[in-house]
């Protein structure tokens, strides 16, 4: 299955300023999170692939070798010392959108209706 380009996914130019890059990854997520979009698959599969492409266009170097070389170094192909996100999963992307963008817990969990797990009473 080929691989959309990264900057297509997110939204924005190949000239895009990093400020961009994080501000269309954060619409991106926000909209697809699977807590605001419980048991939808594809809403999941968007927040993947969105964060897999942030992931690359936040980090200079990997976002050199992507304009270099596109998905065969990001696939870790020919071009060597690529990125491999063969094994990137649901927890992945939640980690990620968690380091940049869930700082405050509190708050992150009033966004998304939190506090389901806690189980308490109301």
């Amino acid at each position: 299955m080929a691989q959309r380009d990264y900057y297509e996914i997110l939204g924005v130019p190949r000239e895009a300023a990093d400020e961009e890059i994080k501000k269309a990854y954060r619409k991106i997520a926000f909209q697809n999170h699977p807590d605001r979009n419980p048991d939808d698959k594809a809403a999941e599969q968007r927040f993947k692939e969105a964060t897999e492409a942030y992931e690359v266009l936040r980090d200079p170097q990997k976002r050199a070798r992507y304009d270099q070389y596109g998905h065969a170094v990001a696939g870790g192909g020919a071009a060597g010392g690529g990125f491999d996100f063969s094994g990137f999963d649901l927890a992945d992307a939640l980690r990620a959108f968690m380091r940049d963008f869930g700082g405050d817990v509190g708050g992150f969990e009033d966004l998304f209706g939190g506090g389901r797990r806690t189980g308490g009473s109301s």
